[in-house]
């Protein structure tokens, strides 16, 4: 018999989890919480937070290029890679113990170990192999980090879970993939001076993107020396005896590198979870399938974040456990819209974008006028700096609603945000036509496109 009894049990102490368990306990639920690793979960441990910040890091370099152009004198910089890495960890134990402590003030219980279920209703906690009942249960474990199983030298690799703990940065890099974490920490590593390659199985990194997106940042970054090798996957990966790795690839080409990163997707973090012993079904890719209210096909059992596959979003997944919380415990049926989410790719320069590509918006509203814009940011004018920010709105011909919003620049990612919320109440062009100009900014382009 298992020896303790909740309301609510929460598996993951990410983001989703978090939010799911402190809500539910101020709707007076009796809540507890398990997690194998860190409080805080993926974006907050080793994603999002960390990732930002070494974007930062890695921007100063042309920002000391760019002071000289406004008449700073800053001499040579320098750059200690141990310097960042201490700070980053200062920071992120600090927003970990802000996660433990508004649990606990909510009244959550909290466990520091892996827990697996046992039956459809009991979860054991593998530290101290305790047993523990709970009338519902979310599964919140996230996703984890994919490598080439199977590739001869895979060993020698790392994810980006790794990359946040280099003891030294690398003098040069291969990294695998074509998405957000490829891209990005390729612009990292390049922006600290590391000799780095892309390496990706098609033609052109960021599949999913609106195509002037995808070529903006493919000019930039081969631009700005990263090298990026398309069509071709790793064939085998080998440790030299000085330490360096050659790395073979598919077209029969190789690189001699300090390091190899993997940043080929996550899958759903579901292997050895237990869930054979509950009848929860999962999906081709491991993921737990829900309906619109993040409920498994047993009744009592939840699941919200990357665990399910949906929109793999860090506040994606809190409104997901906001919401489990409020209809479990608070007397609510909230469902969430997945429409009109905006995401951005922290490249250097960023991506921002919202609604359709425009190759979805021939596709899905037929007819369509695309209006857009190419400039120098006046930031870039006295340094002389020669990169292009480019804004594109897409709009339906029929009803003149802007169904898409890609920028490629410098804070695409704040315009975008707010721009989002115009779209998503079904602005139009002529809406952003009438809206005056905030001159002189970036953004000012989205109101004056013809």
């Amino acid at each position: 018999m298992a020896d303790d009894a909740y309301d609510l049990f929460v598996i993951g102490a990410g983001s989703g989890g978090v939010r799911a368990a402190r809500i539910a306990a101020q709707h007076g639920a009796k809540v507890a919480i398990a997690e194998e690793y860190r409080y805080g979960g993926t974006c907050v441990i080793r994603g999002c937070v960390p990732k930002k910040l070494f974007v930062y890091a890695s921007s100063f370099k042309g920002a000391f290029e760019d002071a000289r152009g406004f008449g700073w004198s800053v001499g040579e910089p320098s750059f200690d890679w141990p310097t960042l890495i201490a700070n980053k960890d200062e920071e992120i134990a600090r927003l970990e113990q802000a996660y433990l402590s508004n649990l606990e003030k909510a009244g959550v219980e909290h466990f520091r170990q892996r827990a697996v279920f046992r039956d459809p209703h009991t979860v054991e906690l593998l530290g101290d192999n305790r047993l523990i009942r709970a009338k519902h249960i979310l599964i919140a474990t996230g996703g984890t980090a994919n490598t080439h199983e199977g590739l001869p030298g895979v060993e020698h690799a790392i994810t980006s879970n790794e990359a946040f703990h280099l003891e030294t940065l690398p003098k040069s890099i291969i990294i695998a993939g074509g998405g957000y974490i490829a891209v990005e920490f390729a612009g990292i590593f390049a922006g600290l001076g590391v000799e780095t390659t892309l390496l990706y199985r098609r033609d052109k990194v960021l599949r999913g993107f609106d195509e002037d997106m995808r070529d903006a940042l493919t000019r930039s970054y081969q631009a700005k020396g990263i090298n990026i090798h398309t069509n071709a996957v790793f064939n085998r990966i080998e440790k030299r005896d000085d330490g360096t790795l050659r790395a073979t690839l598919s077209d029969d080409t190789h690189y001699e590198v300090d390091q190899v990163m993997f940043a080929i997707g996550r899958s759903p973090n579901t292997r050895d979870l237990g869930l054979e012993h509950t009848g929860v079904k999962l999906g081709p890719k491991g993921e737990v399938i829900v309906d619109a209210f993040s409920r498994t096909n047993v009744e009592h059992i939840y699941a919200v974040g990357d665990v399910t596959a949906r929109v793999e979003l860090t506040p994606v997944a809190i409104r997901e456990g906001h919401a489990v919380a409020d209809n479990l415990f608070g007397g609510q049926q909230r469902t969430l819209a997945y429409d009109w989410i905006p995401t951005a790719v922290f490249s250097n320069p960023e991506i921002g974008t919202v609604g359709l590509t425009e190759d979805e918006a021939r596709e899905r509203c037929g007819a369509i006028t695309v209006y857009r814009s190419t400039f120098r940011p006046m930031k870039y004018t006295l340094p002389k700096r020669e990169e292009r920010m480019v804004m594109k709105l897409i709009i339906e011909d029929k009803t003149d609603r802007v169904m898409g919003c890609h920028i490629f620049g410098p804070d695409a990612a704040e315009i975008v945000q707010m721009a989002a919320i115009a779209i998503k109440m079904g602005a139009t062009k002529a809406d952003f036509d009438a809206t005056m100009a905030l001159h002189p900014s970036a953004a000012e382009e989205l109101v004056t496109m013809r």
